[in-house]
C-alpha cells in the first residue's frame, strides 16, 4: 500500500503535542480538594447517580447486619434475573436474542404470537438500500470494523425520509431497523476489508428472514454458510448476555447524553459505537485471546499451576505479553465476587470446547480463572474483591467459533444496540433536560499581551 504522508507525525506536531500535553495536565490533588468525581465515580469506584432507569440493574452487594458487603453479582433485565431468562429459553430449546430484545424494548416478555410477529418484523427489516453494499461498504474499507459500522450507520441517515423525527414511533422504527441491519453492516464491512486488504475471496451472503440473529451472523460470515446447532445457540447466548448492562456503562451513558440534545438516532448510535470501540469498554475480549495465545507459547506445561502462576505474576510485573501490568478478563468496576454473565456462560463454553476438541484450552482458562484473583490479591491492595468478567470467556468462544478478531467488538455492538435503543427511547419518553455536567475552571486570569511583546 502506498505510504500516506498525511498520517505522518512530524517534528512540528511532536513539539506542539508536548505543549498541548503540558497545558492539559492538572494536579491530581486538586481533584481531591474540589471533591471531583473523576470518571463520575467516587473514591471507592461507585458510580455517581446521574439518572433513573427501568431497563436493567446490576447488583454486586448485599446488606448484612446493616452494612453493605460484596456479594455474587446479579444482572436484571426489566426486573428479570438474566440467569433465569437464559435458563428459560435454553431449556425450551429456543433462541433468545429476539425474545429478550422484545423484553428490553417493551418491558414485558412476549407470548408466542407477539414473539412471532416481532421476529417477522425484524426479519423484514433485514434489507439494505439498493446498492448500499457496493457504493458505501465496498468503498474505502477500513481495517477497523467499528469505524466501518459507524460510517454505515451515519450514511443510513441519508436514506431515511424521516431521519430527524424524534417522535417515539419513528425512533422505535429506526432502532428496530438498526437492530436488524447491524449484523449485515458489520460482517459485510469485514468481508470487504478481508478481500481488498488481505486478498481473500469476497462473500456477500444475503440474510434469511426466518433465521435467528445468531444463525444469520454465522450464515452471512462463513463461506459455506454452515454451522452446528450448538455454535448458533452459544452465539445467541453471548448476544443476550452482552445486550445490556445497567444505565451507567459508558456507551449507554453516551446514548443518554447524545439523545438529550434531541439529535437524530443515527448520530446517537454512531456516538455509542465510538464509545464501545474503546479498549476499556468493548475491545477487552480481544486482549484476553491475545494474552492466552502468548501464554500458550510461554507456558510449556498448561497443567502446571506453578508455571501458570509464574506467568500471571509476570503479567502483573509488566514482564510478559504487552507489559501493561494487567491480567485481561479479570476484574470489573462493579462486580467483585463474580460476574453473573461469566457464570451463566461458562457451562456452555465448556460444551463448545468439547465439540471443538479444545478441552485443554478450556482447562487452562479454568485454571487462570481460579489462580488470577488469588495472585492479584496477593500482589496489589484491593478495595474490593476481584473475579473474572464476561470478556474472559467471550473471546474464547468467538475464537472457537472461528470469528475473526476484527469482528469481536462489532459482535458486542450487534448485541448492545438493543440496550442503546431502550435507553434512547427511555430518555426521549421522559423529555428530560439536556445533560450538561459541570467542570470547575482552575486556571488563573491573564492579561492580554500584544504579539510584539510576547
Amino acid at each position: 500500500m502506498e505510504h500516506n504522508t498525511y498520517s505522518d507525525i512530524t517534528p512540528e506536531i511532536l513539539r506542539l503535542a508536548k505543549l498541548s500535553e503540558e497545558a492539559g495536565i492538572i494536579d491530581s490533588e486538586l481533584f481531591t480538594k474540589y471533591e471531583v468525581k473523576r470518571g463520575l465515580r467516587d473514591l471507592n469506584g461507585k458510580g455517581v447517580l446521574a439518572g433513573l432507569t427501568h431497563i436493567s440493574d446490576v447488583r454486586a452487594k448485599e446488606i448484612v447486619n446493616g452494612e453493605e458487603v460484596p456479594a455474587h453479582g446479579r444482572l436484571f433485565y426489566r426486573g428479570y434475573d438474566v440467569q433465569d431468562l437464559v435458563d428459560g429459553f435454553t431449556n425450551e430449546n429456543r433462541f433468545g436474542f429476539e425474545e429478550i430484545a422484545y423484553l428490553l424494548l417493551f418491558s414485558k416478555l412476549p407470548n408466542k404470537q407477539e414473539l412471532a410477529e416481532f421476529q417477522a418484523l425484524l426479519g423484514g427489516y433485514r434489507s439494505l438500500p439498493t446498492s448500499f453494499v457496493r457504493d458505501i461498504i465496498m468503498k474505502a474499507p477500513s481495517r477497523d470494523m467499528m469505524n466501518t459500522l459507524a460510517r454505515s450507520v451515519l450514511t443510513l441517515y441519508s436514506y431515511d425520509d424521516r431521519a430527524d423525527d424524534t417522535s417515539i414511533p419513528n425512533v422505535l422504527r429506526q432502532c428496530l431497523q438498526l437492530i436488524s441491519l447491524f449484523p449485515m453492516l458489520s460482517i459485510y464491512g469485514y468481508q470487504a476489508y478481508s478481500h481488498y486488504h488481505d486478498g481473500n475471496s469476497l462473500f456477500i451472503h444475503k440474510p434469511i428472514a426466518e433465521l435467528s440473529t445468531a444463525e444469520n451472523i454465522l450464515h452471512i460470515l462463513r463461506p459455506d454458510s454452515a454451522y452446528t446447532p450448538l455454535e448458533a445457540r452459544i452465539l445467541d447466548i453471548a448476544l443476550v448476555l452482552h445486550m445490556e448492562h445497567g444505565g451507567g456503562n459508558n456507551s449507554s451513558f453516551t446514548t443518554h447524553v447524545v439523545t438529550s440534545s434531541l439529535t437524530d438516532t443515527y448520530s446517537t448510535i454512531a456516538a455509542a459505537i465510538g464509545s464501545l470501540k474503546g479498549p476499556r469498554h468493548g475491545g477487552a475480549n480481544i486482549k484476553v485471546v491475545q494474552m492466552f495465545e502468548d501464554m500458550k507459547q510461554e507456558v510449556k506445561d498448561w497443567e502446571d499451576e506453578e508455571e501458570v502462576s509464574a506467568y500471571l505474576q509476570k503479567l502483573l510485573h509488566k514482564e510478559a505479553f504487552d507489559h501493561a501490568g494487567l491480567i485481561y478478563g479479570v476484574g470489573h468496576a462493579i462486580y467483585s465476587k463474580s460476574d453473573p454473565r461469566a457464570v451463566s456462560f461458562k457451562t456452555f463454553v465448556e460444551k463448545l470446547s468439547v465439540e471443538k476438541g479444545l478441552q485443554k484450552e478450556f482447562a487452562l482458562y479454568s485454571m487462570v480463572e481460579r489462580l488470577a484473583p488469588q495472585i492479584i490479591a496477593s500482589e496489589r491492595q484491593m478495595y474490593k474483591g476481584v473475579s473474572i468478567n464476561v470478556d474472559f470467556y467471550s473471546g474464547f468462544v468467538y475464537h472457537m467459533l472461528g470469528l475473526p478478531m476484527e469482528l469481536y467488538p462489532p459482535i458486542f455492538a450487534i448485541a448492545r444496540i438493543v440496550g442503546w435503543s431502550a435507553h434512547r427511547l427511555e430518555e426521549l419518553a421522559n423529555n428530560g433536560k439536556i445533560i450538561r455536567p459541570a467542570y470547575k475552571p482552575i486556571g488563573e486570569d491573564k492579561s492580554y499581551i500584544s504579539i510584539k511583546y510576547r
